[in-house]
């Protein structure tokens, strides 16, 4: 039985991507190296004690007690093991791909939710995504934006849009039909019933799908320092292929306690908007 060449298909879509949309990708370069670039400024900007303090605060409006005093302690213990700058790298590449997946993601749950044959096409593909192993991603995205940051962050877009795009879609169709109606009712448009009804109603499910791409952001942190991201996922990695134990356990718990603040984060906010959703 002969075997069909589905690599020499991909290889030639590869090759014809990389000799026809090369401008595009170096504009896609270029955005994203600038937006992670702009958050690691940011976030370098003040003095570490007054990063610390200032997260401390809106951990306190956003959370418990509990939240600040965990968030203040981590970020301290953070830099107290030198690990700050690395940490504000892996911030801005995690913060960068969230971002880019809510930004395209919602978007998409909309159309998912109001067109049937838009949902067929699209929900088969995010079961691929969620799927096919992260090292897969790497390949095409080395290819085609070379080392660094840029293939990163677009690899994690791949892997961590999907819970955007499903929980958007499964908020929007678990709005009661008899609001919608109402809405049909007293003469709304499609722009104010989605916008005054449907996404206000679906933003709690919606958090929670805006809480499981950050998280997933976060888990590809060391996958992409293989392509040479800068950030914790770096220092685990070299810690790892060094085989040094001590250094790998302290750029992981760096890692546990950057994942525990920023769930906790959007974990806080999921609730405050299921309150008022009640």
């Amino acid at each position: 039985m002969r075997k069909i060449p589905l690599d020499e298909w991909v290889e030639s879509l590869v090759s014809w991507m990389e000799d026809h949309l090369t401008f595009l990708f170096d504009i896609i370069s270029g955005a994203i190296e600038g937006i992670v670039k702009g958050f690691t400024w940011l976030f370098m900007l003040p003095h570490p004690f007054l990063f610390i303090f200032i997260l401390g605060i809106l951990a306190f409006l956003v959370g418990r007690l509990s939240l600040t005093l965990f968030s203040v302690i981590g970020f301290l213990l953070i830099y107290n093991l030198s690990y700050w700058s690395q940490t504000m790298d892996t911030l801005s590449l995690v913060i960068t791909s969230a971002l880019i997946s809510v930004v395209l993601g919602i978007p998409i749950g909309i159309w998912c939710a109001y067109s049937k044959g838009a949902s067929r096409i699209i929900t088969p593909l995010l079961d691929f995504m969620q799927t096919m192993p992260a090292f897969v991603y790497l390949l095409p995205a080395v290819t085609f934006f070379s080392l660094g940051v840029v293939p990163g962050v677009i690899a994690s877009v791949i892997f961590a849009i999907p819970p955007t795009i499903r929980l958007t879609l499964l908020g929007i169709k678990q709005v009661s039909g008899e609001l919608t109606e109402a809405a049909d009712a007293f003469g709304s448009t499609s722009g104010q019933k989605l916008f005054k009804v449907q996404l206000p109603l679906a933003l709690p499910t919606l958090m929670a799908g805006v809480n499981q791409t950050i998280m997933l952001s976060l888990s590809m942190v060391v996958i992409a320092s293989m392509i040479g991201a800068q950030g914790i996922g770096a220092e685990v990695y070299r810690a790892v292929t060094q085989l040094q134990i001590g250094k790998g356990f302290e750029a992981g718990l760096v890692v546990v306690i950057l994942a525990i603040v920023l769930d906790r984060f959007t974990q806080r906010l999921f609730k405050s908007e299921k309150k008022r959703g009640r």
